[in-house]
């Protein structure tokens, strides 16, 4: 099978009719997410964040299967549930741990977000990774600015969690990174950063194949901030990663 390992420049020219070859345009994600019952507030992150040009990247398309990882309160659970449709089923997947960080702040936030079965095709997964026991569901899976966290605190650990989702996913599913970069010389325990370099030397140990975008780069980001700082929150330089599982 032909490596996947490559570098994909999209231009702004290029996003708007963007599409994975077996995923929908970023056109017609756009549309199905602009849904009136999103918030106003979660609408408003979409310039920075490009949803409809991530998933259309990623290949998601109405009907699939797909999973949140680490959905934390959900904001990417909820753009799934519209780009796949009432045919489709999402899992917010978070982990017993994270829920309590902060006072249980996530949980509290997704809580409310699925609250009255608000997003009728979101099943709530509230397991550690390596107890999923979902082998080959899974057609997409996504993690957004998490997967430093785990990282820093080990690598082998990384490696271990992202094992965990290739056996949930279907053989040529596909597992989206998405993080804020750093420098390799930097402290990005405390900026929470790390490399894509990093990243991809993770995936690659965890038996994926790799593609890149830089679909959400930034030169307004010098990689030498703390992510949080409100000159750089929502601006960061971020790299996108689309991990295959191998058929």
């Amino acid at each position: 099978m032909k490596k996947l390992i490559a570098s994909l420049s999209l231009t702004a020219l290029l996003l708007p009719v963007f599409a994975s070859a077996n995923g929908a345009s970023a056109d017609d994600i756009r549309a199905a997410i602009s849904d009136p019952q999103r918030k106003t507030e979660d609408k408003s992150r979409d310039a920075g964040r490009k949803p409809a040009e991530v998933l259309a990247f990623l290949g998601v398309e109405p009907g699939m299967t797909v999973m949140d990882v680490m959905a934390s309160g959900g904001w990417y659970t909820e753009v799934l549930s519209f780009a796949v449709g009432e045919n489709g089923k999402v899992y917010a997947q978070n982990t017993p741990g994270f829920l309590k960080y902060n006072d249980g702040m996530y949980e509290k936030a997704i809580s409310e977000r699925l609250k009255g079965n608000r997003l009728e095709n979101v099943t709530r997964i509230n397991k550690d990774f390596q107890e999923l026991g979902m082998s080959n569901s899974v057609d997409v899976a996504i993690t957004a600015l998490n997967f430093h966290d785990i990282y820093n605190r080990s690598p082998e650990a990384a490696v271990g969690m992202l094992k965990a989702i290739k056996d949930v996913l279907k053989p040529g599913g596909v597992l989206g990174i998405i993080d804020h970069d750093g420098k390799p010389d930097a402290d990005n325990t405390s900026l929470h950063r790390m490399t894509e370099a990093q990243a991809i030397d993770a995936a690659k140990q965890a038996g994926f194949e790799v593609t890149t975008s830089d679909l959400l780069a930034s030169s307004e980001d010098d990689h030498s901030t703390m992510v949080f700082a409100p000159e750089i929150r929502g601006k960061t330089d971020r790299f996108l990663l689309k991990l295959t599982k191998p058929e």
